[in-house]
Order: structure tokens, then sequence, then C-alpha cells
């Protein structure tokens, strides 16, 4: 790539950080950019899985008065989302990458519909900040299947996950840091898989990595400071065209 290439893959990168602590939907910008400079489907999804792990940290960093007394929980739905990104990683790499070209398209679109719908589900979630709650069996479910798709594409794994986390939880500032947690979780292990075995571009990995740090710990200062509605239908309308344009070079 190019200088400015990079240039440009950095300056993806710190939007893409900010908005997966602001909105969730980061990768619908980061993933076609690289496939725009050039790079193949696979080697893009893996490189931008790569590149983004540490806007997740960053995440971590600005939610981190949220996780007081969080830590029972955060343990166990930490180890189901490593294995669920584990699953998921491994399907991406031994997966024909046809498979994958033909199913990618679906993914982004699916992703950004759930970007949409995202303020419907949350304004069926209840409040409910004080009382602690019991987890629901099923959570641990919902969660392995989400960080399963996470670690095989990951776009608006963050929406799934407050979605999920919303409805069991009843608590969506508690869901919103959680989900930045248990995001950092499934990138930590795709960012094992994919660098020992994946098709990783560690030129953009290493322009485009810091620069989702700053993103994420940035978006995540400001989430609750600008409206998110803006940003969520433009990166739908963004996500609606790439998919668009995937299913058209299929």
């Amino acid at each position: 790539m190019s200088a400015l290439d990079l240039l440009l893959a950095a300056a993806v990168a710190f939007l893409a950080g900010g908005i997966n602590s602001i909105a969730g939907g980061g990768s619908l910008i980061l993933f076609p950019t690289l496939v725009a400079l050039g790079m193949g489907t696979v080697a893009a999804n893996v490189t931008n899985s790569v590149s983004q792990w540490p806007g997740y940290l960053g995440g971590i960093a600005g939610f981190r008065a949220e996780y007081a007394g969080q830590r029972g929980r955060l343990i166990r739905f930490g180890i189901v989302a490593g294995l669920g990104g584990i699953v998921g990683s491994v399907l991406l790499l031994t997966t024909p990458s046809e498979a994958f070209d033909l199913v990618v398209p679906v993914l982004v679109l699916l992703a950004s519909l759930l970007l949409a719908v995202q303020p419907l589900l949350t304004r069926r979630l209840t409040q409910d900040d004080g009382a602690a709650r019991r987890d629901p069996r099923w959570v641990y479910v919902a969660l392995f299947l989400a960080t399963v798709y996470g670690g095989y594409f990951g776009g608006a794994l963050g929406v799934i996950l407050v979605g999920v986390l919303g409805i069991a939880l009843h608590r969506l500032k508690l869901a919103n840091a959680l989900k930045s947690a248990l995001s950092a979780v499934t990138a930590t292990v795709t960012v094992v898989i994919f660098g020992l075995f994946g098709p990783v571009d560690w030129l953009v990995v290493a322009v485009a990595a810091p620069a989702s740090l700053v993103g994420g710990f940035l978006g995540a200062r400001i989430a609750t400071r600008i409206p998110a509605r803006p940003l969520r239908y433009l990166i739908v309308g963004f996500g609606v065209a790439v998919s668009i344009y995937l299913f058209a070079r299929a």
C-alpha cells in the first residue's frame, strides 16, 4: 500500500474505534475501506479484526467506572466470549474463502439492519440501574452464538451484544459497558488466532491499531454527550450500500 493508503486506513480506523464505543458498527466502515484499497475479503476481515483490537481496550478504559462490582459477571461472560471467538475464528480460517465471499454481503446487510433497529430494541428495555439481577441461563447461549459470529466476521457485534445484555440485565448503561469488555475478549482471541494463522497485513495494523485505540477511548468518553442517531443513520446507509456492492461483485 502507498503512504496515502496507509494514512486513509489509519483515519478510518480512528473513526471505527470511536464508532464502536458510541454506537457500534465500526467494522462496517473499516472492512470495506480495506477491500477498496485492494485487499481480498478474508485478508481485509482478519486485518480489520486485528486493527480494531486496541480500540476495544480504549473502550474498556473509558467505561471503567461502570465495571465496579461486576468482576464475577465479567469472568463468566468473558469465558463464553472467548470460546465463541475461538469457534468463529477457526471457522473463518478453515472454510473456503469463496464461502466467505458469498456470505459476507449477507453478514454486512444483517449487521446494518441490526444497527438500524437498535433504537426500537432500546425503547423496549426497562431501566433498572440499582437492583442486582440473576443472569438468565439463555444469555450464555446467546452470548456464545453472538461471539461465534464476532470471531467469524464481527461487523456490528457490539450492537448484538448490547441487545442481548440489555434484555438479560435490564440495565442499558451496564450492557453498553459490558459490550466493550466482551468485544475485547472476542477480539483478543481473534488477534491471537489470526496473527498466527491468518493473512494479516501487519503494515496496515501498525498504523490502524494505534488510531483505533485513541478513537475507542475518545468514543467511550463522549458516548453519552453526542446524539448517536445521525451517526447510526450514516453507518446503516453506508453498510447497506457496501452490501449491495459486495452482492454485485460476488
